[in-house]
């Protein structure tokens, strides 16, 4: 009876202890107090929030919308890698939700506000336009998959200006063969880049080196004595 009593009353106390950890407010204020934070550009005290609103209120109507509001107050604070982590365990738990194409385009944003300059890697570029080709292709008519297309380009021109980067340094530094193995891959895999000329005009000037580099040297004139 007594043993009973005490888990009772333990059970109790962490009730209390809980309900006391929640100051009293309910799902609909933590989403206010959340919405509040992130709309104010306090994007840690926002995803607090929400974090409290998911574990407290698991099954409310508000849990979703906190899911989502905790990737985008990632993404508004720059942290790129873990908003990417939220989006995608959204997409993950909510495979119909019909803001599933903002996150797929969301998390395209996320990689290409991660671009760098072209002598950089490339990896968030690549990822970016995976990212945002993978939209279109689900959801071909969906405003984001159209709001993606000049992301896609950008990214493309950004790996193209990369490739072209490298392709220059081999052939300043006198690298022919590798030099013309980059601008022929430009030429075949981005033809539609803007760089076709360019390319071009490359593979041009390195097979005219390579031959050069290639050709037999000129027989060199023997002198004879005259004879006398």
């Amino acid at each position: 009876m007594i043993a009973a009593l005490a888990v009772s009353l333990v059970v109790c106390g962490c009730k209390w202890l809980d309900f006391g950890s929640r100051e009293d407010r309910t799902a609909q204020e933590l989403a206010v107090d959340g919405m509040d934070a992130f709309d104010n550009g306090q994007y840690k005290s926002a995803i607090e929030t929400f974090e409290k609103l998911k574990d407290w209120y698991p099954f409310s109507k508000y849990a979703i919308l906190a899911e989502l509001k905790i990737a985008d107050a990632h993404f508004k604070a720059s942290d790129y890698e873990d908003a990417v982590v939220a989006y995608e365990h959204f997409e993950t738990l909510h495979p119909r939700n019909e803001a599933i194409p903002y996150v797929m385009y969301q998390i395209g944003r996320c990689y290409f506000e991660q671009i760098d300059t072209v002598d950089r890697d490339q990896e968030p570029a690549r990822k970016s336009m995976d990212a945002f080709l993978r939209l279109k292709k689900r959801f071909p008519d969906h405003p984001y998959a159209h709001k993606a297309d000049e992301h896609v380009k950008k990214s493309l021109q950004t790996i193209v200006g990369n490739e072209f980067y490298i392709g220059h340094y081999y052939y300043r530094t006198k690298h022919y063969e590798a030099a013309l193995a980059r601008f022929q891959s430009v030429l075949a895999n981005y033809p539609d880049v803007g760089v076709h000329f360019q390319a071009l005009r490359y593979i041009a000037l390195c097979e005219t080196a390579i031959a050069e580099k290639s050709a037999p040297a000129p027989a060199k004139k023997r002198f004879t004595l005259p004879f006398f």
